[in-house]
């Protein structure tokens, strides 16, 4: 079974932003603006009730220095009162600015995925539980980049002449790619593939992860689907090798690309297949892809495969 949550430092690692990105959650919707507008408002309208008594202690401050009274008892406490009244308004503007925002927060209402979105599709999943994550064996779910689609080439050459530009075969095979270039959706950096012992620079990975996708719902299944599944180009994707080994068989509630840009189009890929396949999501999954998907509503949700 899954643990109830992450830990928080788990957490932090598997979401963190991509450099230079700005967390959804930071991104001011018009309720927060509305929150912010009130709140300055509110801390000019009590700053402009305690005015006139700043006025007053500097009137007061004025009046012992032309006396003569120098560092008097009346100017230190002319420029204590002052002191304390402008830490008052400081702490009303924040008090204020934290209150209305938390009830604009409390009110909101959930983003709503546009027709055909990805966001719109995940509210179809269930929701429960990992299932008997200790039977999973990725023998499984059939031999590894087998020619499901019978076209006379693997999954795995497949895929890679899918994803790679300027890819050529190896001599004398009208399937084997012997090299290319991979624009990697994972960390957004251009990478060579070069058959032979660099080959796995270059890996094709699960966007549900096989180990994923037994504990919800595919451990149920027969050889047949689970190997349909496996080879399915809608779950499949060239990426940098390292940091497929990264994400193993994490969900996104504990793994998402560093590159920023693709996140959406990776989540709306998990929901995809789990939509195609039926299988269910945990709660912190769900929560997680809500996330990423409420900052893009109308990302389709995609099709085809096998």
């Amino acid at each position: 079974m899954r643990p109830s949550c992450l830990s928080g430092a788990a957490r932090a690692r598997a979401v963190r932003p991509a450099a230079g990105e700005v967390p959804s959650a930071l991104v001011a919707g018009p309720a927060t603006r509305a929150a912010v507008i009130l709140g300055l408002a509110f801390g000019w309208y009590i700053y402009d009730a305690v005015r006139p008594y700043i006025a007053l202690t500097r009137y007061w401050s004025n009046v012992a220095a032309a006396s003569g009274s120098k560092k008097s008892l009346l100017e230190k406490l002319s420029k204590r009162k002052a002191l304390q009244v402008t830490l008052v308004v400081i702490a009303a503007l924040v008090l204020a600015g934290n209150f209305l925002f938390k009830s604009f927060g409390d009110g909101a209402t959930p983003a709503e995925g546009a027709e055909g979105s990805a966001l719109e599709a995940l509210e179809s999943l269930e929701i429960g539980e990992w299932e008997d994550a200790d039977g999973y064996d990725r023998d499984a779910f059939g031999t590894a980049w087998k020619d499901v689609d019978q076209n006379s080439c693997d999954t795995r050459n497949d895929i890679l002449a899918r994803d790679l530009e300027d890819f050529e075969y190896s001599e004398g095979d009208t399937c084997e790619i012997a090299s290319g270039t991979l624009d990697d959706p994972y960390t957004g950096e251009e990478i060579d593939f070069e058959r032979g012992p660099n080959s796995g620079d270059v890996q094709i990975d699960h966007i549900v992860a096989l180990k994923n996708a037994w504990m919800t719902g595919a451990y149920a299944w027969d050889q047949e689907r689970r190997e349909q599944i496996a080879n399915d180009p809608l779950n499949l994707v060239a990426s940098d090798g390292p940091a497929n080994m990264g994400k193993g068989a994490d969900d996104t509630s504990e793994w998402l690309p560093d590159n920023g840009s693709y996140r959406c189009e990776y989540v709306a890929a998990q929901v995809a297949v789990k939509v195609k396949y039926e299988l269910w999501v945990t709660q912190e999954e769900h929560e997680a892809m809500t996330d990423v998907l409420t900052s893009c509503p109308a990302e389709p949700l995609p099709t085809g495969g096998l």
